[in-house]
């Protein structure tokens, strides 16, 4: 009798110990993180200038293309055959150009997007260490917290110390 007491003391006094849980809303989060925010806008403006850039060429090349056909109506057929293949050439290597270009800058911005998920986790991961929690859980759409009392929420905590850091 005294040992099912003692385990069963034992049991109540290991069951009192809580675990501290908290959550963030991920979508939130990165909405509001600047340094994100940041890295969008960056990214937005390297796109509308490469857009710019290619509408450009393109159409240079269409004009080109476009004297090239009125030329080509007094030229011999052979000639202008030949010459109506470099120019197909030219096209086909401005189009990989650009297409190059674009994953480039594609990989680039996944690159720091990478880099910014990468600080959000590690900043997180600081701040559930330093407050004692055993468990920070994602929300937001896609997350795994369906529901949450808002005493833990921890997104505006932890976006105000992502931002003050990025501030710095």
């Amino acid at each position: 009798m005294k040992k099912i007491t003692i385990v069963i003391i034992a049991c109540m006094a290991l069951s009192c110990k809580q675990e501290k849980i908290g959550f963030v809303d991920n979508v939130k989060l990165m909405n509001e993180y600047q340094e994100k925010i940041d890295v969008e806008s960056r990214f937005k403006t390297k796109v509308a200038a490469l857009t710019k850039k290619r509408d450009s060429i393109s159409q240079a090349f269409q004009l080109e293309a476009q004297a090239f056909q009125s030329k080509a109506q007094s030229m011999p057929q052979k000639k202008a055959q030949e010459e109506y293949n470099l120019m197909q050439q030219r096209g086909q290597f401005i189009s990989q150009q650009l297409q190059q270009e674009d994953q480039q800058l594609q990989a680039q911005g996944q690159t720091e997007m990478d880099s910014v998920v990468g600080k959000v986790k590690k900043e997180i991961k600081a701040y559930g260490k330093g407050k004692g929690y055993t468990y920070i859980l994602g929300g937001g759409e896609g997350g795994s917290v369906l529901y949450g009392v808002d005493a833990n929420d921890l997104t505006d905590e932890i976006i105000k110390i992502l931002n003050d850091n990025y501030k710095k």
